[in-house]
This record gives structure tokens, sequence and C-alpha cells, in this order.
């Protein structure tokens, strides 16, 4: 493990490995600084000798694999998107499935890492802020690990999501407001209490988990970068940790260039990051959510800023589209590849199609999408939309007279 320091991604001050997220100095987030060299070399040898999981790229992660607690999150499908490229007027389309995690989600990335570095500092009790994935990983994730869970989630939340996390039988606490009032009080309960909030106290080690979503895309390709991502937004730190993973591959040595534009996808109802993009604004401006695409729905996301940056440094773009539009993208992804996803991966393939129609991919380039989520915590989003069963008696003249025509 080359994990050494934590550095403030603002003033670069250092601090030792602890549970600890923000600089004394300047109150600035703080990042997992790594040894390079002291990596083992050729490096991509490693990762490929690696268990078929995202701690095969564990020399870059900041905790060590426990195969006790693992419940082997990543490895994930990257599909030739070939019916929606098609539909899109793109060759080489390519969607990374994260929706077949063991919660679900790609959150089980994160809170594998979090729950791992949670045991090695002693913690008995792991909690998180969440819209709905991320609790269902902690709950699991500490269900593995023999901790207690207590998690705290905004009114109104998806049943389905409410429902996935309650069978780990953690302690579900429904906070009267939306995701910023709750994240806001578990950053108080942080301060007085000694739990691992993943996304808080715990949150640069957990955040380091989504870089996996890079170096996976990557070795998918042959070792070699995307030229454009669409990524889904909530607080940003997906984005900006699958191009630092990307980043991190070309600086080992791995791959040899990364000149990846890295797209943002929001839903209309909750897009401060598209609305800063838009108007040239560097600083975001908070948004009451409204949206439904709730596990997208922070309206002030704490990596925004980064996100902004980023976008700008390399060309890409961030755009947001409406709750139609997200219903759509859902549809067309389960009709054209047969992957039924949740709202957020209704956005970015949204998103996906807004940027094919403006041009923004070239007919050569390599496009990846990331769907985070699958469809079933989310089913009342399409519900108004899908055709209802076709009722015929048992007999083949019902099924000749009702059916056929339908299906030739």
């Amino acid at each position: 493990m080359s994990a050494q320091q934590l550095k403030c991604r603002e003033c670069g001050a250092v601090y030792p490995l602890d549970p600890i997220f923000v600089c004394e100095r300047c109150f600035g987030p703080l990042e997992v600084l790594y040894d390079y060299d002291t990596l083992p070399r050729p490096l991509q040898r490693t990762f490929e000798a690696g268990p078929k999981s995202m701690w095969r790229y564990e020399p870059l992660l900041p905790s060590r694999r426990d195969p006790e607690i693992d419940l082997a999150p990543g490895f994930s499908p990257l599909l030739h998107a070939l019916r929606l490229g098609r539909k899109l007027g793109l060759e080489r389309l390519y969607i990374k499935n994260d929706s077949v995690n063991p919660t679900w989600s790609f959150k089980d990335r994160v809170v594998g890492v979090a729950i791992v570095t949670a045991k090695h500092f002693g913690f008995d009790v792991a909690a998180c802020a969440s819209t709905g994935n991320l609790a269902n990983a902690v709950a699991a994730h500490a269900a593995r690990a023999g901790m207690r869970a207590c998690v705290f989630i905004p009114r109104g939340l998806e049943r389905g999501k409410v429902l996935a996390t309650s069978v780990y039988r953690p302690t579900i606490v429904e906070v009267d407001g939306n995701y910023d009032e709750v994240n806001r009080l578990c950053a108080q309960i942080a301060e007085e209490h000694r739990w691992a909030f993943v996304n808080v106290n715990l949150r640069p080690y957990y955040s380091e988990g989504g870089k996996t979503l890079g170096f996976e895309v990557a070795e998918q390709l042959g070792w070699r970068a995307p030229d454009h991502v669409v990524v889904p937004i909530a607080s940003g730190s997906l984005l900006v940790k699958i191009h630092k993973g990307l980043s991190e591959l070309h600086r080992t040595g791995v791959i040899p260039s990364v000149r990846t534009k890295t797209h943002g996808a929001q839903a209309e109802g909750c897009a401060p990051v598209a609305n800063a993009f838009a108007a040239g604004q560097d600083q975001i401006q908070p948004v009451k959510p409204q949206t439904i695409a709730r596990s997208l729905a922070i309206g002030d996301p704490a990596d925004g800023r980064y996100v902004l940056r980023l976008a700008r440094e390399n060309g890409g773009r961030i755009l947001a589209v409406s709750d139609e539009e997200i219903v759509e993208g859902i549809s067309l992804l389960a009709e054209t590849e047969g992957v039924f996803t949740e709202t957020a991966g209704g956005v970015t393939v949204g998103v996906l199609r807004r940027l094919a129609e403006e041009g923004v991919f070239g007919p050569e380039e390599v496009v990846v999408a990331y769907i985070t989520g699958m469809g079933l915590k989310t089913a009342e989003a399409v519900e108004d939309v899908v055709a209802p069963p076709i009722a015929i008696r048992p007999t083949l003249r019902d099924f000749e007279s009702n059916v056929l025509s339908l299906v030739r």
C-alpha cells in the first residue's frame, strides 16, 4: 500500500492518515497522497494478477483488502452499446454497468474502502448521510464486517431504496429535511460521537474507491483512456475521482496518455453545477432539489467547484436534463441494451443523448457512459410509461387474435 499522507486540496498542508477530512488551516478538503515511487513495477502486471474485483487495484487504494469482510464489488461489465450507439450515431459507445454490484450501485466501491478503513481505525459503528444507494451499501458492508450501522436519510426517499436498506437491520433515521440538511446533521454528530461516517470523517478514504471506475474502464479498453466519459453528478466526487484514476495510471506508466473529456450529468431540478457551467461562473449557487432523480439531489455539492475546474480544463461539458428526459433515458437504455437503470442512469443517458445530438463526439472517439445504479430501486419512475400486460384467455384463438400481430 502506497498511501502516505493526507493533503489539503487548497493550501497543500499535509496530515497523517487519520480519520479527518478538513484542513485545520484553510478548511479545505483533504485527500490521500501516495508515494508512487514505491509501487511495484510493472504495475499493470500486478493489477492483472489481482482478484476479479476493485481490489485488484489495491496498490493505488488507501487501505488493504480484508478477505473476511470483502463483498467483492467492482470489475463490472463494460458493454459495447451497439444498438444504443446506432440510435445516437456513435460507433464506439460503451456502457459501464455498475448496477451489478452487491447492493446494485457503485456505492459498494466507496463503502468497501471506507469499511476496511473504519475497522483499521477501531470504529464499531458505521454511519452515513444518504439519498438511498449509500445507505444500502453501508448497511450491507457493515453487516458483513460485524459492525453496527446507523444511516440517515431525507424524508421521501423511494420505497425500494428504504426496503433495500432495512433488510440488513441497520438503524434508519429519516430526517425531516433534504439531503443537505441531513449531511449537516451528520457532520455535527461526527464531531461529538466516535462513529465512522463514511462520507464525513472518512471521506478522504471513501472517495478513493471511485477511482476504480477509471482504472477498470482503462483496463477493459486494453489499457487506454477513453476519449469521453459521461458521469452523473451528485456531490461531484465520482467524476473527479474517475479522472484521478486515469491520471494515476498515466503517472505510473500503465497507460500512455490521458486526453479524456469529462462530461457531467445533472437533473434540471437539481443542477447547481450545470447552472454554474452554463453561466461561466466559478462559484456554485446552492439550490433546493426537486427532481425524480433523488440519488443526485444534492443542492450544495461538496466537489462542485472541482468538477467545474476539471471540465473546463479538459474540454468537457456539464448539462442538465428534465424529468421527462430522465424517464426517456431509462426506457432508451432498457430497450436498446437490456440494462434497467435507476433515475441517475436516466440522467446520464439523457445527457449522453444531448451531447451526441450536439455533435460533441467524433465518429472514431471512444465514449463511456457510467450507469451507477439499477432500476428496481426507482421502479415508480417508469410506472406510467410502460405498457400493461395483455390479458387473454388460455386459448390459441385468443393468443392469435390479441398477441401475434404485436410481436411479428
